[in-house]
């Protein structure tokens, strides 16, 4: 698959980087020729200095003949420009990166005329990573598959977890619960984990589910916290306008502390029912006035990692339950993981996964099982991926026990019709059927390179 990238920013670098290490064929146009020579010495592409929106870069860089263009530079009428010409051109399918919540609005208007396959939005991708975070407050992070159905949330487990010294064969028997364990992060080692498997304290798990089953599992091992109610949010940019939005449509009480003026006046024109604070949420006597040790949670939404990471460390000190920090450099979000603050969240890796799950899924349609979401875990070390069952071939009607997965690979969830199952040895696939595997050490691009 050719696949032609405009702009080495934050999201067009890291989807050069995930794109080139799946071994697909990149070439990656940018104006600034430095980042090009730095992109050329860590990856095997082909890069082009120049302007996207340029009819001959275009032309240079093979658009006419990609199977794919993604135009994710710095505006987005670039972006949607640069989709219009590569398409007039020849190009197969194309993906502009578009921020602006007014054009954002109506995307469903310019995708038809500008001939778009897809427009990604950052700020809304990962606004939606943390309102799903909110709303189940025992998770770290949390992804979903067949639309929403099934959930996939990172647990840490501390010291009082009633799991602890149980092995997982143990733990579902003792709690009767439909979940599975599916991944598991012990300090610097990544397990798949089977049934005994034991569970140590300050492991990081993954466990698929639905909502209802995650709820009762949560019961069963007293893990259940309190809904959150009251949120503080510390920068008001893009993420906070879309977050806020969605946090008071369910009835969150909101507060946005933001130190541009016009921005809060901004912020009080469309969010009557949130409270806006102009001030610097970096300065810890405004935080203590503000009341943050009353929050339910702390979102740190600042154009700064490292004012994100300070603020979201106060909160805890202040015994704020739930923080959630904005971390774009994947090194610095390593280094927080063992700081207390539970969920990262990158703009940037969200809208890479999102993408990553699109061509993905274009790559293998004629494929016996399709891809249709795709999601990074564990710093990129485990994935998650949903397949499509499309016909009948030679690992449908058998009974799972006897396919024999590789190593590493688990199929850890089945969507039938509108029943989820949790699998065991006796259930088996069908055509139409949706299938969760994750997977560790390898790339795949076919339900088959999960069988031995």
């Amino acid at each position: 698959m050719n696949i032609v990238i405009i702009g080495d920013g934050k999201v067009g670098h890291k989807l050069t980087s995930q794109l080139s290490e799946e071994g697909y064929d990149i070439v990656l146009i940018d104006q600034n020729a430095g980042k090009l020579k730095a992109a050329l010495n860590e990856l095997d592409i082909f890069c082009i200095a120049g302007d996207g929106a340029d009819v001959e870069v275009q032309k240079q860089a093979g658009v006419p003949h990609a199977d794919l263009v993604i135009a994710c530079a710095s505006t987005d009428e670039l972006n949607m420009f640069s989709c219009l010409l590569a398409k007039r051109l020849g190009a197969k399918h194309t993906i502009a990166r578009v921020r602006n919540p007014v054009y954002y609005r109506q995307i469903d208007l310019l995708k038809e005329d500008l001939h778009l396959s897809m427009a990604v939005n950052p700020e809304l991708t990962a606004a939606n990573e943390i309102a799903r975070i909110l709303l189940i407050p025992e998770a770290c992070k949390v992804e979903t598959f067949m639309k929403g159905k099934v959930e996939l949330v990172e647990l840490n487990v501390r010291e009082e977890n009633p799991l602890v010294g149980l092995s997982l064969a143990e733990a579902y028997q003792k709690y009767q619960v439909k979940i599975l364990v599916c991944a598991v992060k012990r300090q610097n080692e990544i397990i798949i984990p089977d049934g005994s498997f034991v569970i140590e304290k300050g492991d990081k798990m993954h466990v698929a589910a639905t909502h209802q089953n995650l709820e009762n599992f949560f019961k069963a091992t007293k893990r259940r916290k309190a809904p959150i109610k009251k949120v503080l949010i510390c920068g008001g940019g893009h993420v906070c306008f879309y977050l806020a939005s969605q946090l008071l449509r369910v009835g969150m009480q909101v507060k946005i502390i933001e130190k541009n003026e016009k921005r809060c006046e901004f912020l009080c024109e469309h969010f009557p029912d949130a409270t806006i604070i102009h001030g610097d949420a970096a300065n810890q006597e405004l935080l203590l006035e503000e009341g943050i040790g009353e929050a339910d949670a702390m979102v740190a939404l600042t154009g700064i990692d490292e004012e994100n990471i300070i603020m979201g460390l106060f909160a805890k000190t202040k015994g704020v339950d739930k923080i959630i920090a904005k971390v774009n450099e994947d090194s610095r979000a390593q280094m927080v993981e063992g700081l207390g603050i539970d969920s990262i969240i990158s703009a940037k890796s969200a809208t890479a996964d999102l993408i990553m799950s699109y061509v993905k899924a274009r790559n293998n349609s004629y494929a016996s099982a399709n891809i249709e979401t795709s999601y990074r875990l564990l710093g990129g070390k485990v994935e998650a991926l949903e397949f499509i069952i499309r016909k009948e071939c030679e690992f449908t009607n058998i009974p799972l026990r006897e396919l024999k997965t590789k190593k590493n690979h688990l199929i850890a969830c089945i969507g039938r019709k509108r029943k989820i199952i949790i699998p065991h040895g006796d259930d088996h696939l069908e055509v139409g059927d949706s299938v969760v595997v994750v997977t560790k050490d390898s790339v795949i691009n076919d339900f088959r390179d999960v069988m031995q």
